[in-house]
Formats: C-alpha cells, structure tokens, sequence
C-alpha cells in the first residue's frame, strides 16, 4: 500500500482512510473482496475497509475527484455478479448496534448483520424485521425492501424504518428521514443502493419474545398432495400465519446436517406469533396432506429464528431468481411441478420455494416508498449451486426454463434483493412499476449525476430533460 494524493486516479491519500486500502497485488485482497456468494467473485481496482464514517465519505470523494465507479459490500449475501474495476468499499468493519428499549428503536452501522441486532434487542424482549438468515448484513436487506419471515404480519422492513444517515456519490452526508429530503428517503426504502451509501439506520422494534415455528418435511415424492393441500390453505390462513412451500435436493456433503443430507425434500415452513396451540391447530390440513418424515415445528426464542429455514451457514457459489406471482391456480401448480417436481429428476437447482405474501406486504407504506410487490400473493424464487461449469450451465437453464414456465402466472416483476444477476435496462427495472422506476431514476440524476454508484442492481439517471 503506498500513500498518494487524491488527483491520482490509481492510488490514495491514506492519510484519509483508517481502514485498509488494497489493490490487487496485496496481502489480504482476496479476503476484502469475498462475500457470502462465492460466484461473485469480484476484482476492484481497489477496496476500502471502511470503519466508519469517515472511511466512507474520503472514499466517496476520492471517486468522485477520479471518476471511479463504485460498489459496496457488507456481508456479500446480496452479491449476484462479480464487480470488476472500480471501487469497492467493504462495510463489514462497522458493526455497532444500540438499542433504545422505551422507544423500541435500533440504530445500525452500515456492515451490522441481523444477529447482531437480533442480541442486543432480545433481553429488551425487542425483536426485529429479519429474512430467512441472521447471517444477512441489515442494510442491504433493508434497501431492497427488506422481506420478513414475519412480513405477512407486520409487512416489509422498510416500512419500519425512521431515517438514514446516507453518504451520497460526492462524499456530502445527509441524514433523511419523511420531513428532510423525502425523495431520498423514499428511493433507500426499496430501490437498493442507487442513490448513496448508507452509514447507519434507525428503524423499529417489535414487542416480540417468542414465536411458533420450523417445518415440515415430506419426501419429495409426495410434493404434489403437500402443495396443492399448501395452496388451498394459504387462502384460508390469517395474516399471523406466514409461510413457504419449498422443493429442496440436497447434496451428499458433509456441511448438510443429518438426516436432511442427499435428499429430495418437500417442505412447508412456518412462522406463526398467535397462540401457539392455535397455531398447531391450523397446521392440521398440512400434516394429514402426505407423510410426515421430520416436524421440527415448535415454540422458540425469536433469537432463534435461523432454525425455521436452515439457509446455509458457509459461503458458496449460488445463482438465485424470482418472479412475482399474481395466483398460484391449479394449472401453476402443474406447471411448476412439471419443471421441478419429482418428474423432474434431473433438476440441478438446490431449492425452488413458493413463499406467501398478502397480508400486511399487501398493505400501502405508511410513507411512501419504492417497494413494487405488494400487489402480488405469491413469490417464486429459485437457488442453484454453481459447482462447476456443467453445473453451472444445468442451473441457468432449469432457472430460464421455470421461468418461462410461471410468467403467465407473474406480475412480470421481480423483488431486486431476489433478481439474480441484472441484465440490460429492461431487465433490471423490472424490479419496480414503470412510474417507480422513472422516479427512480430522477432521484438518482438529483443525487448521483455522474451515476459513479452504477455496479450492482443499478438504475441509470435520467438526463436533463427526465427522460
């Protein structure tokens, strides 16, 4: 590492940077670049280990003086394609996590994952709007819209949170919030990382200690009675009842936990916050639909949470998309089990899930903001593992395939945490309606002109003329 000035569009001011700041040829590169999605595998020019504020703004600015695109990485559990030049600031250092507990807020550093939060909110008997995993960093979840295991509950992350404090491509700070720069604050709240670099937020907690959950597995073979008995349930359930229906063909590997390891899996998966035997009530058309090999359905700690949906714990090479679904009819149902059921023994993809929306993700943000899937009432999402190039090959086209197979079904719109790797134009804004992604990008022409924030689920700024 070697210490110049800013002009110097290869090298810089480290004097600046409190973090490290490595090139290529580096010790310690390679591990500053690698995030949770090992198909990602990006090379910047350079990469800041930002430790705070401060990292972030001199970096910002060193961008803007060269030029120099930029990304930005906490965890890598949202990385879908490797960035390639540019810059890359690597947020993983800045973990802080307090706690209000009378006003049940947190405020979070840009690299903090849901674990953390989830520790420091539960002796408050506090709880927050986390996915699937804990291991997922919390603000890049959040600009994404943020979906919740409890999101038919309680509805998106987003809508939970009070303000940002937000570094934008020219190193100004800013904090926004619904009544200083509302369009700032409306276009953080879904529409990713196109207007500015977030250094913490603040948003709500839950009153939360305890929920029922886990799930249940059928043997793959059995997947159709369990989803069509899943799908006509989800019409019935209330919206304390969240849930997902998924196919998963597990490897033999020894990082699979037995007895789950070199199966093919139906599965439901639930989160329920209402009385608990009430809750199993509800489960009973589930469990009389197909034999049930493992129920690891029960009352737990919302600290807990990661026990529900078991997502991997260690890194790997994932290709991941979605689409929107309006209905899942029973000619969906066909469809899908004709591309991944168990007709369908050569599939490659690890897991295909429906997953139910509706409820509270159905209901309008109290402020406005750029979340585009409240409209629909299911969402596909497919995962495959690109072990190797056939595989990988495999993968792409059983992904392209359902695909095709489900957009009749579709809204013709995606969620962007859950896109996959973003195409052209066309394809990337269909992540939001038409009149969101047009808003999208005039913000995005307010606060990033030069359109330096461009690697990543980007939009382009609209010209002068908004168009």
């Amino acid at each position: 590492m070697t210490a110049i000035h800013h002009n110097t569009p290869d090298l810089f001011a480290l004097s600046e940077i409190r973090g490290p700041v490595l090139r290529p040829a580096d010790d310690g590169y390679a591990d500053e670049v690698t995030g949770f999605n090992l198909a990602a595998l990006h090379t910047p020019d350079v990469v800041v280990g930002a430790t705070g504020v401060d990292d972030v703004v001199a970096a910002l600015r060193w961008a803007t003086a060269t030029g120099t695109p930029v990304a930005v990485q906490a965890t890598g559990h949202g990385a879908n394609f490797p960035i390639e030049h540019g810059l890359l600031i690597s947020t993983a250092r800045m973990t802080d996590v307090s706690v209000d507990a009378d006003q049940r807020l947190a405020t979070v550093a840009a690299g903090a994952k849901w674990r953390h939060v989830l520790e420091a909110a539960a002796p408050h008997g506090l709880a927050a709007l986390c996915g699937t995993s804990t291991d997922a960093g919390v603000v890049g979840y959040t600009l994404g819209g943020g979906l919740p295991v409890l999101g038919r509950t309680y509805g998106y992350a987003a809508d939970t949170v009070r303000s940002f404090e937000v570094a934008t491509a020219d190193g100004t700070l800013h904090v926004s919030d619904p009544d200083h720069e509302p369009d700032l604050f409306w276009a953080l709240r879904g529409g990713k990382g196109n207007v500015g670099v977030v250094t913490s937020l603040t948003f709500d907690l839950l009153p939360l200690r305890t929920l029922l959950g886990g799930g249940l597995y059928c043997a793959g073979e059995d997947a159709e009675p369990l989803l069509n008995a899943w799908a006509e349930w989800t019409r019935t359930v209330p919206t304390e009842m969240c849930s997902t229906f998924s196919l998963l063909r597990l490897p033999p590997f020894p990082e699979v936990p037995e007895p789950f390891r070199g199966r093919f899996w139906a599965r439901v998966c639930l989160a329920w916050t209402g009385d608990a035997a009430r809750g199993e009530e509800l489960l009973s058309p589930l469990r009389a639909a197909a034999p049930v090999v493992i129920d690891t359905v029960e009352e737990m700690d919302y600290t807990a949470l990661d026990r529900i949906y078991m997502d991997p714990q260690d890194p790997l090479p994932a290709r991941e998309s979605c689409a929107l679904l309006r209905d899942l009819p029973p000619d969906a149902i066909s469809a899908f089990l004709a591309q991944v059921g168990p007709g369908a023994s050569d599939c490659p993809l690890l897991l295909v899930e429906l997953r139910h929306m509706g409820g509270a993700l159905a209901r309008p943000a109290a402020v406005e903001d750029a979340v585009c899937a409240r409209d629909a009432e299911y969402l596909l999402e497919a995962v495959g593992v690109l072990a190797a190039p056939p595989m990988a090959e495999a993968v792409e086209a059983a992904t392209r395939a359902l695909q095709a197979a489900m957009a009749p079904y579709g809204t013709g719109r995606t969620m962007v945490n859950l896109h996959g790797t973003p195409g052209d134009e066309p394809d990337r804004a269909r992540a939001w309606t038409p009149e969101v992604y047009e808003r999208l990008r005039r913000t995005k022409s307010a606060y990033d002109p030069a359109n330096l924030l461009s690697l990543g689920h980007t939009v382009t700024a609209s010209g002068p003329s908004g168009v």
